[in-house]
């Protein structure tokens, strides 16, 4: 894909990471690993690329809920280990927020967009507030 970037109109890629990367949670070690591995793959191709004007961000979402892989039986049970209910869990972070597919592609969207245009090798959460990283 680069050689095409390399000739595209104000070349973006924006990596998918995770809230794990700054902040890992119990049980998700294979999980955290690939994600750290991905971030720092692009952080890398922020420094190699940048010289072409390909811009090179990451996002770091906290868990997003509506996607397939969070049924509710996978949702209770992990709102069971911590004592609270499904819904609190969703929005376990400091602004109380549950972070959506849209927001997340929302942002990504923005990265790739004129309004990041002179940012590269940036990580943006996109997670509610976690104190674990502020």
């Amino acid at each position: 894909a680069v050689p095409y970037l390399k000739v595209g109109v104000d070349p973006a890629i924006v990596i998918i990471a995770s809230k794990n990367v700054p902040a890992p949670g119990p049980g998700a070690g294979a999980y955290s690993v690939a994600k750290a591995g991905l971030t720092q793959l692009a952080r890398v191709a922020a420094l190699e690329l940048g010289g072409d004007g390909i811009r090179v961000n990451v996002l770091h979402p906290n868990a997003v809920f509506d996607t397939g892989i969070w049924t509710p039986e996978v949702l209770a049970s992990r709102a069971q280990s911590y004592g609270i209910s499904v819904d609190a869990y969703k929005r376990n972070n400091l602004l109380k927020a549950e972070i959506t597919s849209h927001d997340v592609a929302a942002l990504a969207c923005a990265l790739a967009g004129p309004l990041f245009a002179k940012t590269t090798g940036a990580q943006v959460p996109i997670d509610g507030g976690n104190e674990r990283v502020i």
